[in-house]
């Protein structure tokens, strides 16, 4: 799901129609896309099975072979999401490696600018999640641990770099996870996501602080 706002791919008929296989993954990322932007404009609370449907432009049956329930098919938009954002910070931290400041602003950078670019991503990811039940608490705590361990990872590299840095508990990077994310989720509920890549120099700053105190940041 490269973009949840994206216009799903028209399969071809006939003689040339599409396999099974290629059909079903296809009515697959409709209804995530759907899902994601229905929840986006509605919140999770009401959208139903129904509107996700209709913004498929899939039928019911087709729903329930690919998911149980709604919670069900928000929970993969929501995993797919969260591939994307992960698989896309970690691309950028490798380009930026073995300069460990360069890759904590990329890493920083790339996560923003994937979140402006993907309004429905965004809402969902940050906001919604908190609306879906105990099950996707635990799939965001999940996921915010993965985060930290990025942020472990950078700070593994500059303390090889800086052998004066401390060695700092895990509990640390997952404070710093959740100073991020309501920074960005106060901007997000304020103005949407344009202009998000505005907070990479606060983001930033708060990473420093938090590895490097006051003194070294």
């Amino acid at each position: 799901m490269a973009s949840t706002s994206q216009t799903p791919r028209v399969l071809p008929r006939g003689r040339h129609a599409a396999s099974r296989e290629v059909v079903w993954e296809s009515q697959r990322e409709r209804l995530l896309v759907a899902m994601a932007d229905a929840v986006a404009e509605k919140g999770y609370a009401r959208v139903s099975v129904a509107d996700a449907i209709e913004r498929a432009g899939v039928s019911r049956k087709t729903f329930y072979e690919q998911f149980a329930n709604k919670e069900s098919c928000f929970l993969a938009a929501y995993e797919v999401g969260v591939e994307l954002l992960l698989e896309g910070i970690d691309e950028a931290i490798r380009g930026a490696a073995p300069d460990w400041a360069a890759a904590a602003t990329a890493g920083t950078e790339a996560y923003l600018e994937m979140l402006e670019a993907n309004p429905s991503l965004a809402r969902t990811f940050l906001v919604e999640i908190l609306a879906a039940g105990p099950v996707a608490l635990a799939r965001r705590a999940a996921v915010h641990e993965r985060f930290a361990r990025q942020l472990a990872d950078v700070h593994t590299a500059a303390r090889a770099d800086l052998p004066q840095l401390p060695e700092l508990p895990d509990y640390v990077f997952r404070a710093c996870v959740g100073a991020i994310n309501e920074l960005v989720v106060e901007r997000l509920t304020a103005v949407g996501t344009v202009g998000l890549s505005e907070l990479t120099d606060a983001l930033l700053d708060v990473q420093r602080k938090l590895f490097f105190g006051r003194e070294l940041a």
